[in-house]
């Protein structure tokens, strides 16, 4: 029965159409369809009604709110999905626009059906006011997160510090793209091809790394030893080299490399160098500039160490 109710929500569904709209067809001809008065009687008998205080509800009057709830939002069901066709074939405006003007249309559709939907059943909105009070506290207490996220991502769409196709980093870890911006979570679709729903609360009060907020350029870091029997002046200009020669490796900022240490057993450098476009990865250009470094020392006979020690045995003063 749950599964059945779910179903007439859906507007794919063919035969919860046909059957919502052969129930109401059915149940509204009741008065308009004289033969069909005795069903109505015995639906609107008082054996088959409730009482609530001073009000009486028939079954009648019942099953009649069930299909006038279901009609409305099956119908406003339909009315959103086309909208938000409408909105996507408009040209001109990026997609963060796009979802921003399909939530206010869809919130729109959904008032204009509530109000529709109380005006058909008879109530007078000013008789909930005396409920204002216990409604607020389910809403504080029991849907509290929900009403968290729906108004966090309103805000991410406002504000656009994350917009769909950017590449954003979690605190977790989790690295991917914003895919689209939901009202109670965001798809991230991780390189894996991992589909992570991440709730639209965690990107406004956790941080969050956007890796293509202004520009997609990312910096790339290695780190190289060489030997001290080595000339470094020429070890550094080849690492530079290595780095400059990579297509992927933009022109400004310029490539670097930084003697950093003279360690135990290598004289280290530090490599830095830009990608213009982090959406493309950082591994491979990483690892053709490693292959390029490795080359060029072979031919120049730079060697890089291996970790050494230095052993000392004292002998025994006592024979």
């Amino acid at each position: 029965m749950a599964n059945f109710f779910k179903n007439l929500l859906k507007p794919e569904s063919g035969l919860a159409k046909f059957l919502l709209i052969a129930f109401v067809l059915f149940f509204f001809s009741l008065e308009f369809l004289p033969f069909l008065e005795p069903i109505k009687q015995f639906l609107d008998a008082d054996e088959l009604s409730i009482s609530i205080g001073d009000s009486k509800f028939s079954a009648y009057l019942i099953i009649q709110g069930i299909l006038i709830i279901a009609t409305l939002l099956w119908v406003t069901g339909i009315l959103s999905d086309i909208a938000a066709k409408f909105v996507k074939k408009i040209p001109g405006i990026n997609s963060n626009n796009r979802n921003l003007i399909t939530k206010a249309l869809q919130i729109l559709i959904y008032f204009i059906a509530f109000q529709v939907g109380m005006n058909f059943l008879g109530i007078d909105l000013t008789a909930l006011a005396v409920f204002s009070g216990a409604l607020g506290i389910g809403i504080g207490f029991g849907l509290q997160k929900i009403t968290s996220n729906f108004i966090s991502g309103i805000i991410i769409l406002f504000e656009k510090t994350v917009q769909n196709d950017d590449l954003i980093e979690l605190n977790d870890g989790t690295l991917g793209f914003i895919r689209n911006t939901g009202s109670r979570a965001s798809l991230i679709e991780t390189y894996d091809g991992k589909e992570v729903m991440v709730p639209n609360e965690d990107l406004i009060t956790n941080r969050v790394i956007n890796y293509t907020h202004s520009n997609k350029k990312a910096r790339i870091t290695i780190n190289i030893g060489v030997s001290y029997d080595c000339d470094i002046k020429k070890a550094q200009e080849l690492i530079l080299e290595a780095a400059s020669e990579h297509p992927k490796t933009a022109k400004e900022p310029e490539p670097l490399c930084f003697l950093r240490e003279f360690a135990d057993s290598s004289v280290n450098f530090l490599l830095l160098f830009w990608i213009n476009d982090v959406i493309d990865g950082r591994y491979g250009p990483q690892s053709d500039v490693l292959f390029s470094i490795w080359e060029k020392f072979k031919e120049n006979n730079i060697e890089i160490p291996y970790p050494q020690r230095d052993i000392h045995i004292k002998e025994s003063l006592s024979k």
